[in-house]
């Protein structure tokens, strides 16, 4: 027995000494990954030395003698601090993500290369302007030399991840940052989404569905049912519907149809009280860690460029140069349509064409998977283009038996010359030079305002289709792709400049719901006679909901209490306390206060009350609030009141009896999370921004030192715009919101301010990984200046680069 001990003694020691080892290793290795910003490496593709001088908050300034030099020093830059990011979001828009995620991720890998993101990437390479084709390999070759120099000198791989999870750095070339730029356009449309969602709506009630959709005060649509256009066409069984490809914790930064949004605001030097434009930008992203966005300063020949780039593309998207501030949003454009093909009988490789049966174009693909076997797949495209029966989990409840989803899309195009408009923007000088640069751009669409010396300007550029006046749908649902009616004449590159109000002007999503928030912002400019950059920055911060302010009296008008206090402890005393404090709420949607959580819980009851008898297995899929069908429902409009009635029980309910009901069952929810006080319940304890590192956030123990979980304020409907889940017992959590914010004022171009939701390095052991996450939070910023002697002053490192001999 003593021997027996002695040795379980010994062996317990040993794995003890075993484990302590590997913990040392793993710490040596992953910290040799941490670069050395005060450095000086000999590297080849520079015509002359370089400096990357890195502030306090590790944002690099960039100096060199050539344009190339500089992209080229950003490239590097980029490595050092977020190559994982780089290699993740190349393997998104490749379709390779399963190589490093395992089956999970074929849905979305299937779904990339039909959409042949890299291969139409690939190929529009020669159609950019010889500055940007040079800006692309310059940049690629200072990816390439920071990876050659990770390799070199054993460096840990270059980040921690790679040790984790199974992946080979591949050389960067300049297709990457192209096909990455279409990556970023296919999440930014939800044109195809909502087609869908729109079709499913008129399936299970023709004559109400669609009215869910309508933003508040529109009348609704002119459409044909959708059995009209496919006789027969019924709602796939529930069982038959597909998964989301990706779980927003499994891989992507960025995956087709997510709808990314954008508020981008100017004011014109005589509406301010410095005398010169100021602008302000804050474009959406998945909050993830490391943030989408990353700061940086070049130094390029016509002046210096300063503001957010994304890892991967050498453009600054937003931000400003000595003379010219500009900020990016997607334009509410329907850049896609939805066709739905009809298969010959009998021969699955023919569909019906416009003039009789044709052949598919095919061709096959093998998905590498990891830990399995490779698959194979068969791509198929149609003349509406390509077959996509994953592009949206709703798609199976629209496509009838013997029929496929085809994809016409802006972005589908190999001659894509987007990213030469956005390199012209950054050497642009004026608001005119910028708009004449900006016209080369083909997907996403978006709206950029301008502002310089001489005023603010906007525009909204892209390649607009162009749909017949005699379009079934007008593109509002998918439609019989054999129909000739139902094609695009084609792609008009398209300029134009868009509304200004007096010297203000300001885009954010006009469709649906989401013009609350421009109408929120309009009264906020509108507001002030002159505005500073303090009073912008209050307005990109500001989180007062319209949505909360317009539906709480509507909905509540005739619950008010007004009669004796209920005893306390009661279900009837939570309403009471309930409804007296949503009675005195201004609608401000602050983390420190209960009106937000029992509001966003009521309405949220509320929305499923009203449409769960009449659409079913469909209401699952409704995970955002949409105001305006719940204001027409109370109102009564055109109606809408029948959505009170439920369905099933025989005596006809009204509105007030739903909404009684709706917010017994929300506070009963909210009791069962937070306990019974009403009073103690906070917005922020629900609504979390939590930042999920796409690479090892889902690892238990990795996940707690690598996420970053905060309580915000905000919603879906502020200007200060996070957009929820909705779904879950975690529908509150924040999954989208602002990844940078930047206020440019060109009176004082030296205090403009500039943040990103986390930090600038993507590596988990960085100081700088989340150093800027409680700024983002809180609403501060920092500063950033295009003198180089105030850069140089404050340096906490300087990395040079010397051409090596």
């Amino acid at each position: 027995m003593l021997t027996l001990f002695r040795w379980l003694l010994r062996l317990t020691i040993g794995l003890i000494v075993l484990l302590v080892i590997a913990a040392v290793l793993a710490w040596y290795f992953a910290i040799r990954s941490l670069p050395d910003y005060d450095a000086t490496l000999q590297v080849q593709g520079i015509s002359a030395p370089v400096e990357i001088v890195r502030s306090t908050e590790n944002v690099p300034h960039i100096f060199g003698q050539t344009d190339e030099d500089v992209f080229f020093a950003l490239g590097l830059a980029h490595a050092q601090d977020r190559l994982f990011q780089m290699t993740l979001l190349r393997r998104a828009a490749q379709g390779r993500l399963a190589e490093v995620y395992g089956p999970g991720a074929l849905p979305a890998d299937d779904l990339a290369r039909r959409l042949e993101l890299y291969r139409n990437a690939a190929a529009s390479f020669d159609s950019q302007d010889q500055a940007t084709q040079a800006a692309l390999r310059a940049y690629a070759e200072g990816v390439n030399q920071w990876i050659g120099h990770v390799n070199d000198g054993a460096l840990g791989r270059g980040a921690p991840e790679f040790f984790v999870l199974p992946q080979d750095i591949a050389y960067w070339q300049p297709a990457d940052s192209l096909a990455i730029l279409k990556l970023l356009a296919a999440a930014t449309s939800n044109s195809a989404a909502e087609e869908v969602l729109r079709a499913r709506l008129s399936l299970t009630w023709p004559e109400r569905g669609p009215e869910l959709l309508l933003g508040e005060g529109q009348a609704p649509p002119i459409l044909p049912p959708y059995a009209s256009l496919f006789p027969g066409a019924r709602l796939a069984p529930p069982e038959s519907r597909l998964a989301d490809p990706l779980a927003r914790d499994a891989a992507g930064f960025l995956k087709p149809n997510q709808g990314l949004g954008a508020n981008v605001f100017a004011a014109a030097a005589p509406r301010t009280a410095a005398g010169g434009a100021i602008l302000a930008n804050d474009p959406q992203s998945p909050l993830i860690a490391p943030s989408l966005y990353y700061l940086a300063r070049l130094q390029l020949t016509p002046g210096g460029v300063i503001g957010a780039t994304i890892p991967g593309l050498p453009v600054v998207f937003s931000g400003r140069n000595p003379q010219l501030a500009w900020g990016i949003a997607p334009a509410a454009v329907d850049d896609a349509d939805i066709a739905i093909e009809e298969i010959q009988p009998g021969q699955p490789e023919r569909y019906r064409g416009a003039g009789g049966w044709t052949e598919f174009t095919t061709r096959r693909e093998v998905i590498r998977v990891l830990g399995e076997p490779a698959r194979s797949i068969t791509l198929r495209s149609s003349r509406n283009g390509p077959l996509v029966p994953l592009l949206d989990p709703g798609l199976a409840d629209v496509t009838p038996m013997g029929h496929v989803p085809a994809l016409r899309w802006s972005g589908l195009s190999a001659t894509d010359t987007t990213m030469s408009a956005l390199i012209g923007l950054m050497r642009a000088t004026d608001a005119n030079s910028a708009a004449t640069a900006l016209g080369r751009v083909v997907a996403p669409a978006m709206t950029v305002a301008l502002a310089d010396a001489d005023g603010i300007r906007q525009v909204t550029v892209g390649a607009m289709p162009q749909r017949s006046p005699a379009h079934p749908t007008g593109g509002a649902m998918p439609v019989p792709g054999w129909l000739a009616e139902g094609d695009w004449s084609g792609l008009m590159p398209v300029t134009r400049d868009g509304p200004t109000e007096g010297d203000l002007a300001f885009a954010t999503e006009e469709r649906g719901p989401l013009a609350l928030r421009r109408a929120r912002l309009s009264h906020l400019l509108k507001d002030r006679e002159v505005h500073s950059r303090d009073s912008f920055i209050a307005a990109q911060l500001d989180i007062v909901s319209p949505a909360a302010r317009s539906l709480l009296p509507l909905v509540g008008a005739d619950l008010w209490f007004t009669g004796e206090p209920a005893a306390p402890g009661t279900p009837e005393r939570q309403r009471q306390d309930a409804l007296n404090l949503l009675a005195e709420w201004d609608g401000a949607m602050s983390e420190h206060l209960p009106e937000p959580l029992i509001y966003a819980a009521w309405m949220s009851a509320l929305q499923d009350r009203l449409i769960r008898d009449e659409l079913g297995p469909v209401a699952d899929d409704i995970r955002n609030l949409h105001p305006g069908f719940i204001d027409s429902v109370y109102r009564n409009r055109n109606g809408a009141g029948v959505w009170c009635d439920i369905v099933q029980s025989a005596p006809a309910e009204d509105c007030t009896t739903i909404a009684r009901q709706a917010l017994d069952r929300a506070i009963l929810d909210l009791t069962q999370r937070f306990g019974p006080d009403v009073t103690s319940w906070r917005w922020g304890d629900a609504h979390q921004a939590r930042h999920v590192h796409p690479g090892l956030g889902q690892i238990p123990a990795l996940g707690w030192i690598v996420n970053l979980s905060q309580s915000i304020s905000g919603g879906g409907f502020t200007v200060s715009h996070t957009g929820m889940l909705g779904t879950g017992t975690e529908r509150f959590e924040a999954g989208s919101g602002p990844g940078y914010r930047g206020v440019y004022d060109l009176a004082d171009p030296d205090s403009s301010v500039f943040i990103v939701s986390t930090g600038q390095s993507g590596h988990p052991l960085s100081r700088h990984y989340d150093d800027l996450a409680g700024l983002w939070r809180r609403g501060e910023y920092i500063g950033m200046s295009l003198d180089p002697v105030l850069a140089r002053a404050a340096a906490t490192g300087v990395t040079r680069l010397e051409p090596a001999r």
